[in-house]
């Protein structure tokens, strides 16, 4: 509890244990009503004067009608027509139940909160010899930073020394620890969990990962679901709407009874007026609406899964079509060797070999795969001479073989006779001596829960999986054949995804949601356009992020079923809780207006109701999936 709630629970407990006191003492008693209000004022005062002056505030600034204002006008009234005890524990329900909703609302913050802890609050910097912790903001790009077991990454860069392990939980979910050696690339918000290392820092703190995230979860409230519109809407009319029937409650009745030549029985229709004042509090929908969905986005924030807004959230569960891009989304967007096509006597190892020396020279995406493959230490003296030739690949003597390595064109120019050609990916023909030795093919390597993920879309209810690719149709086809896509469409340019995007929503009803799953710069128009924009947040471009309403933070595509999930159970309890409400509302209400319902049924309608609609609304923090 805060020190806030804490206060406010001391004076629930002074004020029942008073009105406890009072009760007994006035019914053994029987004190004349002076000692009566002088007694119930005290425990009244003590846990509703903060309501009082909100009310009293709501009025001087012209905004009257909220729920203080409906509880101070229902207890004072009561308090003036000699119900003492009723008016004394309304106000002490009432707050009982805003500590209850207040408690709750500090709960599902909890998941966010614990996200908001990744914020780094100094890096270590060297500065004249000496180690000094600087702000974070204070550090250039370029500049190298020491980060002690411990210790949370302060800024986005690279390992430049040092071996450790890093806890990535806050910002991926992802409770396993990973790896990280000199080389690699570091975010910030992870926790340095093993060895020291040093870290040359490759974008500004404002630019980094973690600052990105915790503004996007600052943000995340300013953009409201249609339920939680409805509901604002629906307050700033209804309360004013029941303040008046109050009123006429009040007023009418006595007014046609004396017309009629009979007892007004204005003291009885005031108390059914204030006791439907009580019972008509939109507290449950007022409070329970955004809590639920603020519980949805920390559950989704405590999977990976950063959801900048509650619309979004809600619009999730509409979604019948997601577009993804292929490279980085569905595939690692890391090229390695995925098969050996070896010919005329040669090996797997033997093209490998020769590649790998040809190759040896280049820091090409496709030279180091080949290398990487080969998997051996390279011995440079056997290597005399590499000629690279523009857009068909290199010629090298490797072991005083004439050796090249490269595309069709090479083959061509050589006069190597290619005894049968792949399709599959990008391939590298290799020839020894003017023999053709056979083809490496090197592809992007499908990200292994690709599958498993287009599969947990369509038990979400998606219809179709549509892949957007600029890559050449043989490898869409591949990649998509491999997944289980619908459609694909590929060789395309940024515009073309667009055009595509645009006429896959123009064929969709409108009480459906398409989704866009991309991670590159390219990606930005397009989830910008469409209806729900998801990014690849491990790996994709700022852009992207930045354009994006839903962020993955380990870049897993599975993470896109768990969200809409999500968001399916989120709004199921948000749509009991309206119901629920109303419903409840609407039955004491009436009881009330008949006399039927008093000042303790109205108690229930209003705090009971609050409080098990809150109970329902937490829900969406532990739901389980």
């Amino acid at each position: 509890m805060t020190k806030k709630q804490k206060n406010v629970l001391y004076r629930i407990i002074v004020s029942l244990v008073l009105l406890v006191v009072v009760s007994v003492v006035d019914a053994l008693l029987a004190l004349p009503w002076i000692l009566q209000l002088a007694l119930y004022l005290v425990p009244y005062l003590v846990i509703g004067y903060d309501i009082l002056k909100k009310a009293g505030k709501g009025i001087l600034n012209r905004q009257v009608f909220d729920e203080n204002f409906l509880m101070a006008v229902a207890t004072i009234g009561a308090v003036c027509l000699g119900e003492y005890k009723e008016g004394a524990a309304v106000m002490l329900f009432y707050q009982i139940g805003e500590l209850f909703q207040s408690v709750a609302v500090g709960k599902s913050r909890k998941n966010i909160a614990a996200l908001m802890d990744i914020r780094p609050d100094y890096a270590n910097q060297m500065v004249d010899g000496k180690l000094e912790k600087v702000d974070p903001d204070d550090v250039e790009i370029g500049t190298e930073i020491i980060i002690n077991p411990g210790e949370k990454v302060p800024i986005d860069g690279v390992i430049v020394e040092g071996n450790t392990t890093l806890n990535t939980s806050a910002l991926t979910g992802e409770s396993v620890p990973r790896d990280a050696a000199c080389g690699d690339e570091i975010i910030s918000g992870c926790i340095n969990m093993s060895g020291m290392i040093k870290v040359k820092t490759t974008k500004e703190f404002g630019d980094s990962t973690v600052s990105k995230i915790l503004d996007l979860v600052e943000n995340s409230a300013m953009k409201k679901s249609r339920s939680e519109n409805f509901i604002t809407k629906f307050a700033r009319y209804y309360t004013p709407a029941v303040c008046y029937s109050a009123l006429a409650l009040a007023i009418l009745p006595p007014v046609v009874r004396l017309l009629m030549g009979i007892s007004p029985m204005w003291g009885e229709w005031i108390i059914r007026a204030l006791t439907f004042l009580v019972i008509s509090c939109p507290c449950a929908l007022v409070i329970s609406i955004p809590l639920s969905f603020f519980g949805g986005i920390g559950c989704a924030s405590s999977n990976g899964i950063l959801v900048k807004g509650s619309n979004y959230l809600e619009a999730l569960s509409a979604t019948k079509y997601v577009v993804f891009d292929k490279t980085g989304t569905l595939t690692k967007g890391v090229f390695e060797v995925s098969a050996t096509y070896p010919e005329n006597g040669f090996t797997g190892e033997d093209l490998l070999r020769f590649a790998a020396y040809a190759e040896s020279s280049s820091s090409h995406p496709i030279s180091v795969s080949l290398k990487k493959a080969y998997g051996k230490e390279l011995d440079l003296e056997k290597i005399s001479s590499i000629e690279e030739i523009a857009g068909h690949g290199v010629c090298a003597q490797v072991d005083g073989k004439k050796v090249f390595v490269g595309n069709m064109r090479l083959m061509q120019r050589e006069q190597v006779q290619v005894l049968t050609e792949h399709k599959e990916g990008t391939v590298c023909y290799v020839a020894i001596d003017g023999v053709y030795g056979g083809c490496i093919v090197i592809s992007d390597v499908i990200k292994p829960n690709a599958k498993e993920a287009i599969r947990g879309l369509k038990a979400c209810g998606v219809k179709k999986a549509i892949m957007l690719t600029g890559d050449a149709k043989e490898t869409a086809l591949r990649v998509a054949s491999e997944i289980g896509m619908d459609e694909v469409h590929s060789e395309l340019l940024p515009a073309d995804k667009v055009s595509q995007v645009e006429r896959l929503l123009d064929e969709k009803s409108e009480k459906e949601n398409l989704a866009f799953v991309g991670d590159g710069i390219n990606d930005a128009p397009v989830l910008s356009r469409a209806d729900i924009g998801i990014a690849m947040g491990a790996m994709g471009s700022d852009a992207a992020i930045e354009a994006a309403d839903v962020v993955l933070m380990d870049d897993d595509p599975n993470k896109i079923a768990l969200a809409m999930k999500i968001s399916v159970r989120t709004l199921r309890i948000v749509h009991q809780n309206i119901i629920f409400a109303l419903a409840i509302k609407a039955i004491c209400l009436i009881l009330g207006a008949f006399g039927i319902a008093n000042m303790w049924v109205a108690i229930f309608a209003d705090v009971g109701v609050m409080v098990l609609a809150v109970l329902n609304a937490t829900r969406a923090l532990k739901i389980k999936l």
